[in-house]
């Protein structure tokens, strides 16, 4: 028998909870400075995209359109970045930023600097409810 999915301790402690994807858990970076989305696939074992299967990997895809969508309405933003690093956190998830001109880390990534900021008890029960609104009434 093979042990049970469970979400990694660093992903855990940097992000909150925003909702459950027929394949994925949406999860949101502590980081007020960007509207930065983390799916990670509920699949045990899985490190890289292609360790899944091939409807597993289709509705990955699927999903990472659902919520960059969900991250257009809500934000309009300039560009949207779309990763999978693993290179600190092995397990698979796919980061999906939206990003500004005028943000802190323009045109660099946004980890791997000094441009963090959790967000504030009030902003962060008002963000995850309009994202989560829109990622789940798209």
């Amino acid at each position: 028998m093979s042990d049970p999915w469970s979400l990694n301790a660093q992903l855990a402690a940097d992000t909150h909870t925003l909702a459950a994807l027929p394949l994925c858990d949406v999860r949101l970076m502590d980081n007020a400075l960007y509207p930065w989305l983390i799916l990670v696939p509920r699949i045990t074992g899985a490190i890289e995209w292609i360790d899944l299967d091939t409807r597993d990997s289709h509705r990955l895809a699927d999903e990472i359109a659902v919520v960059s969508h969900a991250l257009r309405r809500t934000y309009s933003p300039e560009k949207l970045n779309i990763a999978t690093l693993g290179n600190v956190v092995s397990q698979l998830h796919v980061h999906v930023v939206a990003r500004f001109r005028n943000d802190m880390a323009w045109p660099g990534p946004v980890w791997g600097g000094d441009f963090s900021q959790p967000y504030p008890p009030a902003l962060l029960s008002t963000c995850i409810a309009s994202l989560r609104d829109a990622i789940l009434s798209p």
